[in-house]
């Protein structure tokens, strides 16, 4: 009867595991084109497969993580990467959620505001029947 063979697994070189860390690092700051929500990490789509080869290709020839991405957001545009760079195109995707927050606090104190400031309505004939009522149970004390 033949007994199986062990299987050994074979140390990978010092240079795969710096270059599967640095995959790994550029892969989690990247979007998959596909998915749009997922990293190019954790997408199973054949364009992040696809990507990633790309990225490991360009890690093989020495490029370094700026010229990696700069590549990639020059192919596939600013959408492939989820800190798009602060230029004239990107303006408004930067500056919206801060200005909308300081609208939305500036209304929240405005009305904050208004609502204290507004005195309630008094009918004169109700103050009138308090204040006789009032008087009326002090005088009998």
């Amino acid at each position: 009867m033949l007994q199986p063979a062990a299987a050994k697994v074979a140390a990978p070189a010092a240079s795969d595991v710096a270059a599967n860390a640095r995959l790994l690092e550029l892969s989690a700051e990247l979007r998959c084109l596909v998915c749009q929500n997922e990293s190019l990490a954790s997408s199973r789509a054949p364009l992040a497969e696809d990507l990633r080869r790309e990225v490991r290709e360009r890690i093989a020839a020495g490029d370094s993580n700026p010229q990696i991405i700069s590549h990639l957001t020059d192919r596939y545009g600013d959408f492939v990467t989820y800190r798009p760079p602060f230029k004239a195109r990107t303006l408004l995707l930067w500056l919206l959620p801060p200005l909308l927050l300081l609208i939305g606090l500036f209304l929240l104190l405005r009305q904050i505001r208004r609502r204290k400031s507004t005195p309630s309505e008094v009918d004169p004939a109700q103050l009138a029947a308090l204040r006789k009522e009032f008087d009326g149970t002090s005088n009998t004390q």
